[in-house]
């Protein structure tokens, strides 16, 4: 990438505007809960998720309880936070594309097996409009 380039993009990520993954206004706005269906296509059927903006990626996954804290030890350090219950809520704040979603899903899927826990998908929510 030429220097413009990087400058361009340095410029748009300092102009966006913050997001939390407990923003009141936050609609889901692409869930992907067939693991038959790529996360690829799980986008581009979704009319309301807008590539250009921040999004906060959230998976279902559930733990037993024994092992939420070794779950929150392991993900933590890449920002991930885990809302433990009967289905835990792990989420982060990122930009979405289609092969950060399959290698979170991947990522998530394993981790879940290794705790003898349950992947059961994902979804991205962004601010309403």
């Amino acid at each position: 990438m030429d220097v413009l380039g990087r400058l361009r993009d340095w410029l748009r990520r300092r102009d966006e505007p913050s997001l939390s993954i407990d923003d009141p206004g936050l609609v889901v706005v692409v869930e992907a809960f067939d693991f038959a269906e790529a996360d690829s296509a799980a986008l581009a059927r979704s009319p309301q998720w807008r590539a250009d903006e921040l999004a906060v990626l959230r998976h279902h996954l559930r733990i037993p309880s024994d092992q939420v804290e070794r779950a929150r030890e392991l993900l933590a350090p890449d920002g991930w936070v885990i809302v433990a219950g009967d289905i835990s809520h792990i989420s982060r704040v990122q930009r979405l594309d289609a092969l950060h979603c399959a290698q979170e899903r991947s990522r998530m899927a394993s981790l879940a097996q290794r705790l003898g826990g349950d992947a059961l998908g994902w979804d991205a929510l962004q601010p309403a409009r």
